[in-house]
């Protein structure tokens, strides 16, 4: 089956909004390399259409300057770009089409087709309904070390908690972290009395 793997800028304060208004003072190499390892190397992207919009008016003009970043921009070309939504769209860019179906059906179908890896890019509420119904794999989540204050949050309110298991992690020269998650479905109940048993014990 095929793995989904969600990238996404966030701050310190859980905002994923309007990356490019504070995320380009930490972008480095080594956060160059992480983006490159999570969607530059699928064969498939899965998109909310606000961000296949940015991307699509982005992306292709930078492939063809044949600037610096021509060769991610390429690589995004040739995948197969898959978006989601409520309206009926038309593409320029392309390998480009539309999810068609309802949401979760379509996509677990999706991991059952051959072929690579998906990867999704920002496209916060396809991430959280994915999260929600056990589709998304692999969660990345560049943390920036800045406090945004305002805009859209990764996490919004349910009455269900939602475990996650952290894999990887990695500290970037820029203070970025880069920790990467999975669902997790094996945490059990706990209560204080539970943790006293871990808390610093005073002299007998």
């Amino acid at each position: 089956m095929r793995k989904i793997a969600a990238g996404l800028f966030i701050a310190l304060d859980g905002v994923v909004e309007a990356p490019d208004q504070w995320h380009f003072p930490y972008f480095n190499d080594e956060m160059g390399a992480a983006v490159d390892a999570t969607v530059g190397s699928a064969d498939t992207l899965l998109l909310g259409r606000r961000t296949y919009d940015s991307f699509a008016g982005a992306w292709p003009e930078r492939e063809a300057a044949g600037g610096e970043d021509a060769a991610f921009a390429k690589k995004l070309g040739d995948a197969r770009k898959i978006v989601v939504s409520n309206q009926k769209l038309r593409f320029d860019w392309r390998n480009s089409e539309q999810l068609t179906g309802e949401l979760t059906e379509a996509v677990a179908a999706l991991k059952n087709e051959p072929g690579g890896d998906i990867a999704m890019s920002g496209s916060v509420s396809v991430v959280r309904q994915l999260l929600a119904a056990g589709l998304l794999d692999e969660l990345h989540l560049l943390v920036h070390p800045i406090a945004v204050r305002k805009g859209m949050r990764l996490f919004d309110e349910a009455e269900t908690p939602l475990p996650l298991r952290l894999i990887s992690w990695e500290t970037f020269r820029t203070g970025v972290l880069n920790l990467v998650y999975a669902p997790d479905a094996t945490v059990g109940d706990a209560t204080y009395e539970d943790a006293k048993g871990h808390m610093p014990q005073g002299e007998q």
